[in-house]
């Protein structure tokens, strides 16, 4: 394989919302101290999805489960599976599944493990990892494929790509405001709790360690770039508004994914994007298109 290791962004992303100033405090004392500690909280604290405020419930459809997992499906035809990102839900999706099923498709909305109406992953209730959302991805697509789409959103986008990059056979894929390298991140975690990069870099051992893939594994990018076997057809939509995900992120993967579109929009951010008429478009007119894959 090629190496090949796109540039990255510089800039700083957290999901987390800020902290206040005493616990920031709190964390750095300890931090000088007890920096396993610290990593060890922050672990625990990373793999710990948020509850949304308010989950939308999609109207319709057939109820599906698959292990704990619990979803919904509607209508017939090609398959098309919808991903959520981190601490979302299947409702977040829910623009997209009427206009999908207008074109002729039948799609298929989960829960991640640890998120919405599913049961606990792994780790137990409300823990989960990102290459869990993976595997969780591949056990929909082996159980209601064959699959001609999948549409993923956030941390559910990176999943997605990395899924398919680990071999999860789809014929087209969409990546909504995606995350490119989960690594970026660990920074701007760090520095919303208030540790310093000794503690950061014990606390990346600790969930390559609990992950069982190092971090380098899951950017998209440069797995993408040095994939040596044809990757599907692949829309990336990115907006310059994004204040959650870095919208360079979009552009570093679609440079390195061969034959993506990349779509830069303004003004509609991290979430606001799903429900976007013209956005909606541009992703039901990739999915419903016949399978071409990419050289």
């Amino acid at each position: 394989m090629a190496s090949l290791s796109p540039e990255k962004s510089t800039t700083v992303r957290t999901y987390f919302p800020p902290i206040p100033p005493a616990i920031r405090a709190a964390v750095g004392a300890l931090d000088r101290m007890a920096p396993e500690l610290v990593a060890r909280g922050a672990l625990r604290l990373w793999c710990r999805p948020a509850r949304p405020a308010h989950r939308a419930v999609i109207p319709g459809g057939t109820p599906l489960r698959i292990g704990q997992m619990v979803g919904q499906v509607w209508g017939d035809g090609p398959t098309v599976v919808l991903v959520h990102g981190w601490g979302g839900h299947r409702g977040q999706l829910a623009s997209l599944v009427g206009p999908l099923v207008a074109a002729g498709l039948r799609v298929v909305a989960y829960d991640a493990p640890s998120h919405g109406d599913s049961g606990p992953g792994d780790l137990g209730r409300r823990r989960t990892t990102l290459p869990e959302m993976m595997s969780a991805l591949d056990r929909v697509v082996a159980d209601q494929g064959p699959v001609r789409a999948v549409v993923g959103h956030s941390m559910g986008a990176a999943a997605s790509a990395l899924a398919v990059l680990d071999g999860t056979p789809v014929q087209r894929l969409v990546l909504v405001t995606p995350l490119a390298d989960p690594s970026t991140y660990t920074v701007g975690f760090a520095r919303t709790l208030g540790f310093g990069e000794r503690t950061r870099h014990r606390f990346v051992a600790r969930m390559e360690a609990l992950a069982g893939r190092r971090l380098a594994e899951l950017d998209v990018p440069v797995r993408a770039a040095n994939a040596d076997v044809p990757l599907p057809p692949t829309l990336v939509l990115s907006d310059r508004d994004d204040k959650e995900a870095d919208h360079a992120d979009g552009a570093r993967i679609a440079r390195a994914w061969p034959g993506a579109e990349l779509v830069m929009s303004e003004g509609l951010g991290h979430r606001r994007i799903l429900r976007d008429a013209e956005t909606i478009k541009r992703i039901v007119a990739h999915v419903a298109q016949e399978r071409h894959m990419s050289r």
